[in-house]
């Protein structure tokens, strides 16, 4: 952030001359304590969707949108959170995100309908998604080019011990008190980071800049945006539960969308005006390839995310808590990882990086078709290590690889616009997943939610976790594209140079 700043009360200038140069870490452990929560509501609540489907006789089509509404409603609050940082500053911002996500958690372990149930998660979401880009922003701004990769490691590792112990917790607590209470798991979380909030979080804008109040939102390309990613995710979701012509409708109105979303963000630009999204960033060739990496790599994750308890739950036949307990060591060692990483993202390329943690990343996906009942659980705990190596590799290397060559102005944008192609992905992945589940189970002629499991419902799972290898595979082409290549001329990154705070 700036430094040259007036001292008046909550700006980087006095909040510097308060804590001294420790300040930006302060900072970064006041963030990392929101993102946690928000990452949390994101992930705890998908080993209690078996338990919500019994609840409230839901289908597996219906249950799923309550991964599916979070991950939507994230995926476009996304974009708006350049223009609510410069409109209200970074404290307003990121206190009202955080108590939306508090309200979010409290209407959903009350609610007696699963409408109730969905409008909350939908809540969380929009809350998760103006939170999840500030901390990238934060960084690049506040830390030296030679700290950044240390402070994306460190940051990642306090980020991932929430969906590491989280699961852990949610799946005793489902087993004990209900799937009500995991609701109730991010309360403690956001008091805590509403406190530090108002101890550590400037009230400016990124770059120290005065929040303007006049900054307007680009409400147009926003329903275009909306409108774009419902159709492509219903259509996504009608390819195999409904009608062949529904899909297809709903298919090219999302593609029309979205070219419409391109066509009025460019006019914006070229009249002066702000956008959603700046197109200038894609003239930035490691931007572009990490946010194809990115897209493919969230429909990998968050589908698994999503696939993975329900294949032990109703696959395997284990209990909420025997999951979370198994995931439990995956996710301290991806706590472990991450830092380790983040060091070498100072100091080796990290397009190697990215690309290694996506070959540990298929290679767990891939290992999964050979699991069976007679599976031993160490087998499965080794499964989910390897998987949380490559995540290790994966999380601290993309968005600095990809966001370094940036120009100042563009930063929050393009911390925004990378993550909602990742949460793009994301959603997508998860009702891609659920369509090919279906669709395997089907073709195995078998039912996921009747009678004990069987060796003919694992396959399917299988099957489907084979489909997010071949997607990890297809991440590493663009992958390798992030190596910096100082010689293109064309390439803004390579006369734009590190970010410097």
């Amino acid at each position: 952030m700036a430094n040259d700043t007036p001292a008046l009360p909550g700006t980087p200038a006095a909040l510097i001359a308060r804590y001294g140069e420790r300040y930006r870490w302060l900072l970064l452990f006041a963030v990392m304590v929101g993102t946690m929560a928000s990452i949390m509501s994101s992930t705890i609540v998908n080993v209690a969707i078996p338990d919500i489907s019994r609840h409230f006789a839901l289908g597996q089509g219906r249950a799923q949108w309550v991964t599916s509404g979070f991950m939507v409603a994230t995926t476009i609050a996304m974009l708006t959170t350049p223009w609510v940082l410069a409109r209200y500053g970074y404290r307003a911002t990121y206190v009202g995100a955080i108590l939306l996500l508090l309200a979010g958690g409290l209407a959903g372990g009350l609610a007696d309908n699963f409408n109730l149930v969905l409008a909350a998660r939908v809540a969380e979401g929009l809350a998760a998604g103006v939170v999840q880009p500030i901390p990238a922003v934060i960084i690049l701004y506040a830390f030296q080019p030679h700290e950044q990769g240390r402070a994306s490691g460190i940051f990642g590792m306090g980020v991932v011990l929430a969906p590491a112990v989280g699961p852990s917790i949610g799946g005793l607590l489902v087993d004990w008190f209900g799937w009500r209470s995991i609701f109730y798991m991010v309360v403690p979380f956001c008091l805590a980071s509403l406190w530090m909030a108002y101890k550590y979080v400037p009230v400016t804008a990124p770059g120290g800049a005065q929040a303007d109040e006049g900054a307007r939102l680009d409400w147009r390309g926003l329903a275009l945006c909306t409108l774009g990613t419902l159709c492509l995710l219903n259509g996504l979701v009608e390819l195999h539960g409904g009608t062949a012509g529904a899909a297809a409708v709903l298919l090219i109105a999302a593609a029309v969308t979205w070219a419409a979303f391109v066509f009025w963000q460019r006019r914006l630009l070229d009249t002066g005006r702000k956008p959603l999204m700046d197109l200038r960033l894609f003239g930035y060739r490691q931007f572009t390839m990490g946010c194809i990496v990115a897209f493919i790599y969230g429909t990998a994750l968050f589908g698994s995310t999503y696939l993975l308890p329900v294949f032990l739950q109703l696959g395997l036949a284990l209990s909420a808590s025997h999951v979370g307990t198994l995931m439990l060591p995956a996710g301290i060692v991806l706590a472990i990882t991450i830092p380790l990483v983040g060091r070498l993202a100072d100091r080796q390329p990290t397009h190697l990086l990215v690309s290694t943690g996506l070959t540990l990343l298929a290679l767990s996906f891939g290992l999964m078709v050979f699991v069976g009942l007679g599976t031993g659980l160490w087998a499965l705990v080794a499964l989910a290590v390897l998987g949380r190596i490559g995540l290790g590799f994966i999380l601290p290397s993309l968005n600095l690889g990809a966001m370094r060559p940036l120009a100042k102005g563009l930063i929050s944008q393009g911390s925004s616009t990378i993550g909602f192609l990742r949460m793009l992905g994301g959603a997508a992945g998860v009702s891609l997943c659920g369509i090919v589940l279906e669709w395997r189970l089907g073709a195995h002629g078998v039912a996921l939610s009747a009678g004990a499991s069987n060796p003919a419902r694992i396959a399917a799972f299988g099957e489907t976790f084979l489909m997010l290898t071949l997607l990890c595979m297809l991440a590493l082409v663009a992958a390798w594209q992030l190596r910096v290549r100082p010689s293109d001329p064309s390439d803004p990154s390579a006369a734009s140079g590190p970010v410097t705070s």
